[in-house]
């Protein structure tokens, strides 16, 4: 497999309409663009310029990845040539959140096939449930069948996202791509770096991804005691204090769940992905150097032997607090990938992976998650 990475401001357009790498069995661009271009006629128009045969797949973000560096208002590609491999393309439209499980059935039985070995998924980041979505998926294909990816972004403006469906910046959309053969090699990390505060509490009254009560009291006004003077800033201080939640007796199966909306009439807050009645919950805050080392073990937790080409799939969140040190942990992650290596990305609504190697796929908050992909038997990463 061959692998090139650019990145580039919105101004230079027309490189989105050039590739390079050659021919093979499949090929693939990958782009994580500012929400703004989807309006821009120069990127469309390049869009459509690419050669019939290179499958197109990417989406909008709240920050752009490209190697070692962060970007704002910029678009980051990564050109994937496959000598073996083959690929397959599916998108799903929804229309509301509550169609969520369905749509990833329908992705799971359009990609299903005897040799599918891996699913990188792109979906629109606030008209789904990830939660569900992922079910949907988990329901239908083997466990052992990698699926990684994440939930695009608006910067923290948290009020249009969209993915390419057709070479057309579109909402309302869940995206993925299906790895077929026996030369795919598809590694996954994913790791946090939160410090957890307060008591331990439950859940006593929540709907899907809607949190209503904690120990009987109305969510959120208990969540703004915790905030205090940044509960004004609400939803996107949000991002500052994700929750911890897990099944009563499962804690080292926690996974992580930041706020979309807040609801000021019902009290209520709407996350990324589900906040199951009775599970247990503990709020969260930063730890500047946790958060990084976070990103190292992401890498490091691949096994990724070969050269290939790291998607780096981190929170907006994370982004938002590490400030001027957010270059840090996407370095600390390329770093600790296999030399000759390369890696593009974006900063995410919610990121997708197993919590374990050969385990179903779940939806994260305030991770770094990276999807490591190579070829075996082809040439190495450029």
């Amino acid at each position: 497999m061959k692998t090139i990475v650019k990145s580039f401001h919105i101004k230079d357009l027309q490189d989105v309409g050039r590739i390079e790498g050659g021919a093979g069995s499949g090929r693939v661009r990958l782009i994580f663009a500012s929400p703004g271009v989807a309006t821009n006629g120069l990127f469309l128009s390049a869009l459509k310029d690419l050669p019939p045969d290179v499958i197109v797949l990417g989406c909008s973000t709240a920050g752009e990845i490209a190697g070692a560096e962060v970007r704002d208002d910029s678009i980051s590609m990564a050109d994937m040539v496959f000598e073996q491999t083959r690929l397959k393309p599916v998108s799903v439209k929804i229309n509301h959140a509550a169609e969520s499980f369905k749509a990833g059935q329908e992705l799971a039985a359009a990609l299903s096939g005897p040799d599918l070995k891996g699913v990188l998924i792109l979906s629109d980041g606030l008209n789904v449930n990830g939660s569900q979505l992922l079910e949907g998926l988990n329901a239908l294909l083997d466990k052992n069948i990698v699926v990684t990816g994440g939930l695009a972004g608006d910067g923290a403006a948290f009020k249009s996202t969209w993915v390419l469906v057709d070479r057309t910046p579109s909402d309302g959309f869940v995206t993925a791509l299906g790895f077929y053969g026996k030369n795919l090699i598809m590694h996954h990390g994913s790791q946090g770096g939160w410090d957890i505060f307060g008591p331990e509490r439950l859940i006593t009254r929540s709907e899907n991804n809607v949190l209503f009560e904690i120990d009987d009291q109305p969510a959120l006004d208990l969540y703004k005691k915790y905030l205090g003077t940044k509960a004004s800033e609400l939803p996107a201080s949000g991002l500052l204090f994700p929750i911890k939640i897990w099944k009563p007796g499962e804690e080292s199966n926690a996974v992580v769940r930041t706020i979309l909306g807040v609801n000021e009439a019902d009290h209520s807050m709407t996350f990324a992905g589900d906040i199951p009645k009775g599970y247990s919950a503990q709020l969260m805050r930063a730890n500047f150097d946790r958060l990084i080392e976070g990103a190292a073990h992401a890498a490091m937790n691949l096994g990724a032997a070969e050269p290939g080409l790291s998607i780096a799939v981190s929170c907006v969140g994370r982004k938002l607090l590490l400030g001027e040190r957010t270059e840090e942990e996407v370095q600390a992650a390329l770093e600790r990938m296999p030399k000759g290596s390369s890696q593009v990305g974006f900063y995410s609504y919610g990121e997708i992976s197993p919590l374990v190697r050969g385990g179903k796929c779940h939806l994260h908050n305030q991770t770094m998650t990276i999807t490591f992909i190579s070829e075996s038997g082809g040439r190495d990463a450029a």
